[in-house]
């Protein structure tokens, strides 16, 4: 009886089988082959070589390579510069990039999402996962750092750094750096430079940096102090030191306690963040010093005026009394001689 189909297969197929355990086993145990099992290895080898080859060769491609587009654009990852039409010269670099752009020109962008909603936006510099991710028509705005700008839609000219420095929509020509949880700011080059001619810097509870201007351009209101600057008589001058943590060489330092001026004036102090009583504003206590001196001055020059006024009728009447004590002189009458021989 002649076996099946099936089973002269399965027999042709055992040897193969057979062979594959022999070559593995000889990996296995390291032992020296015969003639027929290193001519098996030798194939075995060249499979497994060519399967590695056509491993590396699939995963070369993925991701695939640079991508570039007409008008000297370039793209790299999923649906990168996707809706672009006629933009020039824009770099999108990570999934969804500059995915909106569609006539934009210049703009850069490395990181998810990064200018996604750019439309017409140009000269926008984006690096960060959705850095600058709805800015839509915006320009020149720069923005570095996790969702740097992830809040810019329209406004120009805009430069936010750090992660989470969202700034705010619409607006433009601001600088951003820095988000709500940094505590300390070190700027070199700074310190023991002289700026001649220039304004002293001031910062608000918000962190804007800013001069003091005093035109009349910027003011309303504008009248005399008068008596307010009366307040700064109760104020009373301290000496003391800063906190271990806040000063380790502990310098001695002069001045007043903010608590203090509050309950004189509440206007002459500076708030942080919550509201709290934060510093002095020494800039409003000097003004007021001047007033207060000015009006002092204006004291002395009158009571000199008075003086002077004085001096005068003093002078007036001395030379009146001269004048009268001549006059008596002149009217006595003339000393007669007695001869006492007559």
């Amino acid at each position: 009886m002649k076996p099946s189909r099936r089973g002269a297969t399965a027999d042709r197929r055992r040897p193969y089988k057979t062979k594959k355990k022999i070559a593995a086993q000889l990996i296995l145990e390291q032992t020296t082959p015969s003639k027929y099992s290193c001519a098996l290895w030798n194939k075995t080898l060249v499979a497994i070589m060519i399967g590695l080859f056509s491993l590396v060769s699939s995963e070369a491609v993925l991701p695939p390579p640079d991508e570039s587009h007409d008008n000297g654009n370039t793209a790299e990852g999923t649906n990168a510069l996707f809706s672009n039409t006629t933009g020039q010269a824009n770099t999108a670099i990570g999934t969804g990039a500059l995915y909106k752009n569609t006539t934009g020109v210049g703009n850069t962008a490395a990181g998810m999402a990064a200018l996604g909603s750019n439309t017409t936006g140009f000269s926008n510099t984006a690096i960060g996962a959705m850095a600058l991710m709805i800015n839509t028509t915006g320009n020149y705005n720069v923005a570095l750092g996790d969702s740097a700008g992830q809040s810019l839609s329209t406004g120009d000219n805009n430069i936010d750094i750090g992660h989470n420095v969202s700034g705010v929509a619409g607006e433009s020509n601001t600088i951003r750096i820095g988000n709500k949880d940094i505590i300390a700011t070190y700027i070199r080059g700074i310190s023991g430079q002289t700026a001649a001619g220039g304004a002293a810097v001031f910062v608000d509870s918000n962190g804007k940096l800013g001069t003091m201007s005093a035109s009349t351009r910027f003011t309303d209101e504008i009248k005399p102090m008068d008596k307010a600057s009366e307040a700064i008589l109760t104020l009373k001058p301290v000496s003391f030191r800063y906190k271990q943590e806040i000063d380790p060489k502990s310098i001695r330092q002069f001045g007043l306690i903010a608590e203090e001026v509050e309950k004189v004036n509440p206007d002459l102090v500076g708030r942080d963040e919550q509201g709290k009583v934060y510093s002095v504003r020494y800039d409003a206590v000097n003004t007021m010093l001047l007033n207060e001196f000015l009006k002092e001055h204006r004291k002395v020059q009158e009571l000199e005026a008075n003086a002077a006024r004085q001096q005068k009728q003093i002078e007036t009447l001395t030379k009146g009394l001269q004048k009268v004590s001549a006059e008596l002189e002149a009217s006595k009458p003339a000393s007669k001689v007695v001869n006492n021989n007559q």
